[in-house]
């Protein structure tokens, strides 16, 4: 059962592990009674942060942990994924809707991120990013 305050989940970088991060975000909607349309965004928005930090933060490693974290305020759902990596530039990535960018296969995650979730911060250099959705 979910507490209060908050669920921690630590998971090895391995896109295996993507199902328990699933777990916890479908024990976290049922638990607040999380609308279909706010589910959708969180385990869309959630589950790429969680990838993104498997595959460019930890590069792959599976030596290297990714740290989720939950918690709900008054208003909002929060989540906040960790990785081990060096972090990035997360100010300067490239617009994947410019046409320049359009066949490129990466460089989609932060955007969907940002446009999924009610609130967006990275902290850290980018090695951890909170992602807000109001409830």
């Amino acid at each position: 059962m979910l507490q209060s305050k908050g669920e921690s989940l630590k998971i090895n970088s391995k896109a295996d592990n993507l199902r328990l991060v699933e777990h916890l975000i479908d024990d976290v909607c049922r638990a607040y009674n999380v609308n279909e349309d706010n589910y959708g965004n969180i385990l869309i928005a959630v589950t790429e942060a969680v990838n993104n930090a498997i595959c460019h933060g930890n590069q792959n490693n599976p030596e290297k942990f990714v740290h989720i974290d939950f918690q709900r305020d008054d208003k909002q759902l929060i989540f906040s994924i960790k990785d081990e990596g060096p972090g990035f530039d997360y100010a300067n990535l490239p617009d994947p809707t410019d046409p320049a960018n359009i066949d490129k296969i990466n460089g989609r995650g932060v955007f969907l991120m940002k446009n999924l979730a009610d609130k967006i911060e990275f902290h850290n250099k980018g090695e951890q990013v909170s992602l807000a959705f109001n409830n």
